[in-house]
């Protein structure tokens, strides 16, 4: 029986951290499988998967994607406006992409983590089948 009642939460703290790190393990190698990685819909140079995690909600994070090192990102498509009207207007070269790494706590990070691993699942078991056909 534990003396402290705070006992309870930093062991369940721990089991939450050791199963985050576990997932993320094994979604790196997974996502590593993924050869050729896909690109982001819409996006001119970025690679991602997004990953929705119903009844999360991540204050100031917008669209969640896998990058292709297995990580969990926050990807941000926007333009830069030229100062003048007379600066280049090549939409490519204005087009600005980052991925945001996300620090997320354990508890989240094992939700948007296995749905992240059940996407790429999904894809590696697609081209599987494609490559079988």
């Amino acid at each position: 029986m534990k003396d402290d009642p705070l006992d309870y939460k930093n062991e369940a703290d721990l089991v939450l951290e050791r199963a985050a790190d576990r997932l993320r393990a094994v979604l790196k190698e997974a996502a590593s499988r993924l050869d050729p990685f896909p690109p982001f819909p819409g996006a001119f140079f970025s690679y991602g998967i997004e990953i929705e995690a119903p009844g999360i909600v991540l204050a100031d994070v917008g669209c969640v994607v896998l990058g292709q090192d297995g990580d969990l990102y926050e990807i941000k498509v926007g333009q830069d406006v030229p100062a003048l009207d007379m600066e280049m207007t090549d939409p490519v070269a204005l087009r600005n992409e980052e991925l945001k790494p996300l620090d997320l706590h354990p508890r989240d990070y094992l939700v948007y983590g296995y749905n992240a691993l059940v996407k790429v699942v999904e894809l590696l078991l697609e081209r599987e089948a494609e490559g079988a056909r």
